[in-house]
């Protein structure tokens, strides 16, 4: 193999671009509002939060476990897990250069591919800690392994397929434990590997790789719902529950709205769409002649029905997309320089846009950190109704409620999902006089009308401005209990 690809150089070089391409967002506690609050249930798991129960989402538990993870780390905890993903998005890179290759791409497409993967995802939420910027490496990887099935199926060799599948459906379920929609790709995967088992026609090893295979994809999976039965039957229901049951219960976007997110999102990695889509036509009909192609056009379609099963088509859900995009683009990036030309300015432009206008609301923060700190001391806590969940982080701040997340509570889309009465909650949490309470200027109808009706009587009723900050395109507005005249001093 030519020493440009061999595979430390080529990791090596990705993991300097990563880092280079995403150094300047390092420090930046408010990239983006999902990976702020990943970031604050894994530090208070270490304090003894247990997710589900005392902190409540729908994500994996291994979400919040790797986040726990870069805690122990001594270092600033939001540039631990920013570096960590800087190096997780350069090794995905380098997975995709290979995989590439292995589809019979030129050099110089394959190094096109892995560069066009780092400076897409920045521009659709994966400039920080986004979940797909991390379990998109362990699927690449299983990606990578299957493509290794038609080689071994021509040399009919049943115990190299289950191993490989073994291995393959291994790092599929830990990818699952990031992020539940990878499932999708981990089931192609599985059934590419019992296509290949059982044209070796062996029935025995069919059957016993194929028993093997699942327990490994679902095995991370079964630990944590184990973990939690033996807490007891309330704390596994707490876990069914935000994990496989919630999710059921939110209600619709808007039509209207999730076809906007659709063409923003498709229009920020047109590019290398544009690319793959050239790839895909002169493929063809042919693909069902070279099983590696047909393959990654399965692991294509596999991350498209998890990207089209969760409905709302934020830019971000698009992130797992990208491997088998770039994989696929770097077939024709490598076979026409004017294609390659193209497309790398066209992502530089938009990598180039998206950083021109990006918010950067760091220095707003401080000074509302400062009074949560400062008006924290009297033992109440502080209430992010709407804003970043990060503030929690950032002044070491009790949390009033296991529904911190801010949607969870305040959101119309999330009404009846928690399964708590939003509202109530939401009053609850006002009853108990908050030292200080956020909220961000949003249009009426995102917010869930009993609790933005629960929250707006107590602010007027108890609370005075303190001061606004900007939030992105939005302004947060932040509240503290109001000073009034003592009656009996005043005579």
């Amino acid at each position: 193999m030519p020493s440009g690809q061999r595979p430390a150089v080529v990791l090596a070089a990705m993991l300097v671009l990563a880092l280079l391409l995403r150094g300047w967002d390092f420090g930046n506690p408010v990239l983006d509002i999902d990976e702020q609050w990943y970031l604050l249930v894994g530090d208070r798991m270490l304090h003894g939060a247990v997710p589900f129960i005392d902190l409540w989402d729908r994500k994996p538990y291994g979400l919040f476990l790797l986040f726990a993870g870069f805690r122990l780390i001594p270092a600033d905890g939001i540039i631990v897990y920013q570096v960590a993903a800087a190096l997780f998005a350069g090794a995905t890179a380098a997975v995709i250069l290979h995989i590439a290759r292995r589809l019979g791409a030129a050099p110089v497409g394959a190094w096109s591919a892995g560069i066009l993967y780092l400076l897409t995802m920045a521009v659709i939420g994966g400039q920080g800690g986004q979940s797909p910027v991390f379990y998109n490496l362990p699927v690449a990887l299983a990606a990578l392994l299957t493509l290794r099935l038609p080689p071994l199926t021509a040399e009919r060799a049943a115990q190299a397929i289950g191993r490989n599948g073994l291995a393959a459906c291994t790092l599929c379920g830990l990818a699952i434990q990031i992020k539940y929609t990878a499932a999708f790709e981990g089931l192609f995967i599985g059934l590419a590997h019992l296509w290949a088992i059982v044209r070796v026609r062996r029935p025995g090893a069919t059957i016993g790789w194929t028993l093997a295979w699942g327990v490994a994809g679902i095995a991370p999976t079964l630990v944590v719902g184990l973990a939690y039965a033996m807490m007891g039957a309330g704390a596994f229901q707490a876990f069914w529950f935000a994990n496989f049951v919630s999710i059921t219960l939110r209600q619709a976007y808007p039509a209207g709205k999730m076809l906007l997110n659709l063409v923003v999102a498709i229009s920020l990695i047109l590019p290398l769409v544009i690319a793959a889509g050239v790839t895909l036509a002169r493929i063809g009909p042919r693909a069902a002649r070279h099983a590696v192609h047909a393959l990654a056009i399965g692991w294509l379609l596999a991350a498209l029905v998890g990207f089209l099963c969760i409905g709302t088509f934020y830019e971000h859900y698009a992130l797992p997309l990208l491997p088998p995009l770039a994989a696929l683009a770097g077939v024709s990036l490598g076979q026409s320089r004017r294609l390659r030309n193209v497309v790398i300015i066209l992502s530089m432009l938009v990598f180039a846009g998206e950083r021109v206008n990006r918010h950067d609301d760091q220095a707003a923060i401080a000074p509302i950190v400062a009074l949560m700190q400062r008006d924290g001391q009297a033992g109440a806590c502080p209430y992010v109704f709407g804003g970043p969940s990060i503030l929690y982080y950032l002044a070491n701040a009790c949390i009033p409620t296991a529904f911190a997340f801010p949607n969870t509570l305040a959101s119309a889309i999330e009404g009846g999902a928690s399964g708590v009465d939003e509202g109530a909650e939401v009053a609850r949490i006002m009853a108990s006089r908050p030292s200080v309470v956020v909220t961000l200027d949003r249009e009426r109808s995102f917010f869930n009308p009993a609790s933005l009706a629960a929250v707006t009587t107590a602010l007027s009723r108890d609370y005075c401005l303190a001061g606004t900050a900007p939030r992105g395109k939005r302004r947060m507005r932040v509240y503290t209990p109001c000073i009034r005249p003592n009656p009996t001093r005043a005579r």
